[in-house]
């Protein structure tokens, strides 16, 4: 049975997408069985796996608005496997507040897959919205991307909240998995005040693993590639296996 994980925060440019990708190319790369739902209607995560997310069909748009089965929509990488996204999904908040159990439909249509995997990790989009309440719903667990600059924890408040509303009335097995640290730059002193303000914000649920500041991580979504691909002696590429092992153990499966 899959354990679940949404990789949220409202806040964008935080290396959210990154995260996703990075982490569970990596967790595949220790032998897990791996799927990367893509929720954002970007579609970044569907194109950092080499797919063109103009060509998908279907997406998970059609999925959750149930026009396809969950399992007909799934593209197969050699990185992970994919529940791709296009710009299709960015009506989807719309159609999917008429529709019955609006806040439950990626969970819905994510069950069927369940047996098949060890983890399913959820790109959610840049927002409180419907999109990322179906992810939080969907969830077992949050991966908090934060990025290690000013206004760190700007929005993260509002974030927490929705956690509580949505874990009181819709989820209630929903927690913080942990929180982790982006964009770090150890040469600086901002980096190590703002990691240890987040410390203080979260106690023991941030990451020991920081992602640093990578140009190789940046460029490696423009040719569709996770960073192990593209630059697999990286120090982003090394920070991300270095979460992916340190996420294994503390989930149980080292």
């Amino acid at each position: 049975m899959a354990k679940t994980f949404a990789v949220v925060n409202q806040k964008g440019g935080v290396g959210k997408t990154t995260t996703c990708v990075s982490l569970a190319t990596a967790v595949q790369m220790r032998g897990r069985k791996v799927l990367c739902c893509d929720f954002d209607p970007q579609g970044n995560a569907t194109s950092g796996f080499g797919i063109d997310k103009n060509d998908v069909e279907p997406s998970i748009y059609d999925v959750v608005i149930g026009n396809a089965a969950a399992e007909d929509a799934v593209v197969h990488t050699k990185w992970s496997d994919v529940l791709p996204a296009n710009r299709d999904l960015a009506g989807a908040s719309v159609e999917l507040a008429e529709l019955d159990h609006r806040e439950s439909r990626l969970k819905n249509a994510l069950k069927p897959l369940q047996e098949e995997y060890d983890f399913i990790f959820i790109d959610c989009p840049p927002s409180l919205e419907l999109l990322t309440l179906n992810g939080l719903c969907a969830a077992d667990g949050l991966l908090v991307p934060v990025q290690c600059e000013y206004y760190a924890l700007e929005g993260l408040t509002d974030l927490l909240s929705t956690v509580k509303i949505v874990r009181k009335n819709l989820n209630p097995s929903l927690a913080v998995d942990g929180v982790i640290l982006t964009m770090y730059d150890s040469r600086t002193k901002l980096s190590s005040q703002v990691a240890e303000e987040i410390r203080k914000h979260f106690p023991g649920q941030v990451y020991r693993t920081r992602i640093p500041r990578n140009v190789r991580l940046s460029e490696a979504p423009s040719h569709g590639e996770p960073v192990f691909e593209y630059d697999k002696r990286s120090r982003g590429a090394k920070a991300y296996r270095d979460l992916a092992a340190e996420f294994l153990k503390k989930n149980g499966k080292k």
